[in-house]
C-alpha cells in the first residue's frame, strides 16, 4: 500500500523551521490564503502529523538526537553509548537544564501543539459550503488527538509546563507554567472529545490517521499512568470489541511487511523520499556493527524466560554458553547475539563487540531495499508503532489486577504468550494466584512484549520502580557506563534553560530548582 507522504505538505504550510518557541507565527499563511476549504483543512492536519516525524520525537536517529523509539535508554532497557544524544548522560546524572536534548524535545512538542492549535482555531471558521460537517468533526477530532499526544509526553517527562490552547501572538507568548493536573485534565478532555467524533477506520488510502480506538487507547494508557484503573479497564474492554487481533508472527510486526497488521491501532507513518532524504532513522544501523548507540542491557536480555516459561536461573533448559537457545521467541526477534548475521547485504555477523555484548534487532533493518532506495544506515520508511493490540490486553490485565478483579487476568496474559508459543499462566505459575503474584507476572510480560518500543520509562515511573531499575543497570557493570540515581531528577526532565531565559514568567520544575 502506498504511504501518505505528509512531509512536503507540512513544509509548505508551516515552513521547515523548528523554532516555534522563538515566537514566530505558525499561521501567517493561514490568515491570508489558507484554511479556506476541506482540502486546506486536510493539509493542515497532515502538518500536525508531520511534527510526530521529528528526529527527537518518533523518527529517532542513528547518530544524533535520541528519539522516543530510543527512550528505553532512559531506563534499564538499553545503553545509549553515544551519551551526547541525551539518554546516556541523563542516566549518569551529567545533565542540567542547559542540556540540548531537553530543549530539542520541548520545542518539538510545542511545535506540534502550535500546529494543532492553529487547526482547532481555523477549521471551525471554514465556510460550511466548503467542508462537510462530518469531515470538519473528524479533522477537529484528529487535531485534538494529536494535541493530547504531545501534551501526554510533556506531562510524563516534564510534568509541569505551559498549557497553551490557542495560537499565540507575541504579547501572549510569555506565559507561566501550569501544573501536572492542569495538563492531565486537558489531555483527558481532548481525548474524550476526539473519541466522540473519530471514526473506527478510514479508507485504505487514508490508513494511518487517528481512529476512535487510537484515542481510546492513548486515553487508557494515560488513565493507567494516573492510577485511574476503572477508566483504563473500561476503555480497553471497548477496544477489545473493535475488531483488532494479534499478528500471527511477532517479528513481522516490526518490519515494513507488518505495517498494515490488524494488531496496529496507531503508528507514526514514514515515507523515505530519495530526492529530499526525508525518512525515519530509528531503524537504521551501522554497516560494521549493530546500532551501537542503543545496546540491549544484560538485565533486559536475562529477563526473557526459557520456552518452559521459567526464568533462566530456574530453567534446566538454559545454557549460558548458548544464551538464545530454548528462550522465549521474542528474544531472538529483538536481540542480536554474537554470530548472528545483522547485515545480510554484506553477510556480516555480529562479533559481540558492543559494550553490553548484545545488539538491538527489533525494528532494525538488516538489508537494503530491493530497489536500492533504502540502505541499512540511511533514512528509511519503517513505521513506528505507538499503540498496538497486545498493549491493550496488557493494560487491561494491569488495570484489573490493580482493581483486585483477577479472574480475567490470566486469559489476557495467555493471549500474548500463546501468540509466540509460550506456556500459559496456569501451566507455569498455577491457579489461584494472589494479586501481588499476578501483578509481578503482568509487569514482566509487559517488559518482554514491549521491549525496545519506547515505553519503559513510562512504565518504570508510574510503577515507582526507577530506583530499582538503576540498581539493575549498575549490577550489569557495563564498561564505560556509570549510572547515578538522583531521585526525582531521574524521573523528570527540567524545563530547558533557554526557555527560562527567554520567558521570565516561567519557573523551573521543583526537582530541578
Amino acid at each position: 500500500m502506498k504511504k501518505i507522504s505528509i512531509i512536503i505538505v507540512a513544509l509548505i504550510i508551516f515552513g521547515c523551521s523548528e523554532d516555534y518557541l522563538e515566537r514566530s507565527s505558525l499561521t501567517d499563511l493561514s490568515e491570508t490564503s489558507f484554511w479556506q476549504n476541506e482540502s486546506d483543512a486536510l493539509l493542515g492536519i497532515n502538518g500536525i502529523y508531520d511534527a510526530l516525524q521529528d528526529r527527537v520525537l518518533y523518527s529517532g536517529n542513528l547518530n544524533g538526537a535520541t528519539g522516543l523509539p530510543q527512550h528505553g535508554s532512559f531506563g534499564d532497557e538499553t545503553f545509549n553509548r553515544y551519551k551526547f544524544e541525551g539518554a546516556g548522560r541523563y542516566v549518569e546524572g551529567n545533565v542540567d537544564p542547559s542540556t540540548g536534548y531537553f530543549q530539542n524535545l520541548w520545542r518539538s512538542l510545542y511545535s506540534g501543539i502550535g500546529r494543532a492549535n492553529a487547526a482547532l482555531e481555523k477549521i471551525p471558521e471554514i465556510p460550511k459550503e466548503n467542508i462537510s460537517e462530518e469531515s470538519r468533526d473528524i479533522l477537529l477530532g484528529q487535531a485534538k488527538f494529536l494535541r493530547a499526544l504531545f501534551y501526554y509526553h510533556l506531562a510524563v517527562y516534564f510534568e509541569e509546563a505551559p498549557l497553551v490552547l490557542k495560537v499565540q501572538t507575541l504579547d501572549e507568548a510569555y506565559v507561566k507554567k501550569n501544573t501536572f493536573e492542569d495538563i492531565a485534565n486537558q489531555v483527558i478532555l481532548d481525548l474524550e472529545e476526539a473519541i466522540e467524533v473519530l471514526p473506527p477506520s478510514y479508507p485504505d488510502d487514508q490508513y494511518g490517521y487517528a481512529t476512535k480506538a487510537a484515542a481510546q487507547g492513548i486515553l487508557a494508557r494515560f488513565h493507567l499512568y494516573n492510577g485511574n484503573y476503572q477508566e483504563a479497564a473500561d476503555l480497553t474492554l471497548e477496544i477489545m470489541g473493535a475488531g483488532y487481533s494479534l499478528e500471527e508472527d511477532y517479528a513481522t510486526l516490526f518490519t515494513m511487511e507488518g505495517e498494515n497488521s490488524n494488531e496496529i491501532i496507531f503508528s507514526v507513518r514514514f515515507f523515505q523520499d530519495p530526492a529530499t532524504g526525508n525518512g525515519e532513522t530509528f531503524s537504521a544501523t551501522f554497516q560494521g556493527i549493530p546500532k551501537v548507540n542503543e545496546q540491549p542491557m544484560p538485565n533486559a536480555v536475562n529477563d526473557y524466560y526459557c520456552i518452559d516459561g521459567l526464568p533462566i536461573d530456574e530453567s534446566p533448559l538454559f545454557d549460558p554458553k548458548n544464551e538464545k537457545e530454548n528462550r522465549d521467541p521474542r528474544l531472538s526477534a529483538s536481540v542480536f547475539f554474537e554470530g548472528d548475521i545483522f547485515n545480510f547485504d554484506l553477510n556480516r555477523p555480529f562479533k559481540g563487540n558492543t559494550n553490553t555484548g548484545y545488539g538491538k534487532r527489533k525494528y532494525i533493518r538488516t538489508r537494503a531495499s530491493a530497489d536500492g532506495t533504502i540502505n541499512t544506515n540511511g533514512p528509511g520508511s519503517q513505521d513506528f508503532i505507538v499503540l498496538r493490540y497486545a498493549d491493550i490486553l496488557l493494560m487491561r490485565a494491569e488495570a484489573l489486577t490493580e482493581l483486585g478483579q483477577l479472574g480475567e487476568v490470566p486469559s489476557l496474559i495467555n493471549q500474548v504468550r500463546q501468540r509466540v508459543g509460550m506456556p500459559t499462566v496456569e501451566e507455569v505459575e498455577g491457579t489461584g494466584l494472589t494479586q501481588d503474584a499476578l501483578m509481578d507476572i503482568v509487569r514482566h510480560e509487559r517488559r518482554i512484549e514491549l521491549m525496545f518500543e519506547g515505553l519503559r520509562f513510562y512504565d518504570l515511573k508510574r510503577w515507582g520502580e526507577m530506583e530499582e531499575a538503576y540498581q539493575r543497570i549498575i549490577a550489569d557493570n557495563v564498561p564505560a557506563y556509570n549510572p547515578n540515581y538522583r531521585g526525582q531528577k531521574s524521573t523528570t526532565f527540567p524545563i530547558p534553560l533557554s526557555e527560562l531565559d527567554a520567558n521570565t514568567n516561567l519557573t523551573q520544575n521543583p526537582a530541578w530548582q
